[in-house]
């Protein structure tokens, strides 16, 4: 008992060293007026954007039209405002989703991913598959970024970003056994909400608003562009 309390303590002692990081970079945490403007207000416009135009209500409209071309539309023109994916992941994207066919079945998964009914498994899982059958010209579709970017972007309370290294970095340091497989899978997404909930545990002193807030802070510890 006295050996497992030691063993958290210092678990607790090394994750602080990035709370000081983070507010190191940024002294205000998730208020800071540079947070802001690096981290967070670019993915809080996309969700603004994404809730305005393609909503519950709107998206169902879209799809009563059987427009499905303007709901993809929609969704690849906000996520390119943002540098969440890479350009290569972009351009798979728009590729995947140029037929009538494929844009219906993407427009149809992507609906029943943020507002269906069913629990977030059963509904990743679904959605994992509808971007499994996307037809692939040059690049792969199936990857994590574009798996759980519009998610993200649609609704932040209930769905994370997972960009794999910078993951797989941010949860080596921080001391979390992220169960990572390359393949999109609801273990490793499971995994990366565990993840996301401690990381929202150790920084409750600066009130994280959503999963934005969460995923800049695992950002900043795994990435290059802000050193230890």
């Amino acid at each position: 008992m006295i050996l497992l309390l030691q063993l958290t303590r210092g678990a607790v002692t090394k994750r602080k060293k990035f709370l000081k990081k983070f507010l190191y970079y940024f002294k205000n945490g998730f208020e800071d007026e540079t947070y802001i403007a690096w981290e967070r207000k670019y993915k809080e416009d996309a969700h603004l954007k994404f809730k305005e135009v393609l909503g519950k209500k709107n998206f169902s409209k879209l799809l009563k039209l059987k427009n499905y071309k303007a709901i993809v539309q929609y969704a690849v023109q906000i996520e390119s405002r943002t540098n969440l994916l890479f350009s290569f992941e972009k351009m798979a994207l728009r590729d995947a989703v140029k037929s009538e066919e494929a844009a219906k079945m993407f427009a149809l998964g992507l609906f029943n991913y943020i507002y269906g009914s069913q629990a977030l498994k059963e509904r990743f899982e679904a959605f994992v598959e509808v971007v499994q059958k996307l037809p692939r010209k040059q690049t792969r579709v199936l990857t994590w970024p574009l798996v759980t970017v519009f998610g993200f972007i649609g609704n932040p309370n209930e769905f994370i970003f997972l960009k794999p290294r910078v993951t797989q970095m941010a949860a080596l340091k921080y001391g979390f056994d992220f169960q990572y497989k390359s393949k999109p899978n609801w273990d490793t997404y499971k995994s990366m909400l565990d993840f996301a909930e401690l990381v929202r545990r150790d920084t409750k002193s600066m009130k994280p608003k959503d999963y934005i807030d969460i995923q800049s802070f695992i950002w900043v510890i795994g990435s290059d562009e802000y050193e230890d």
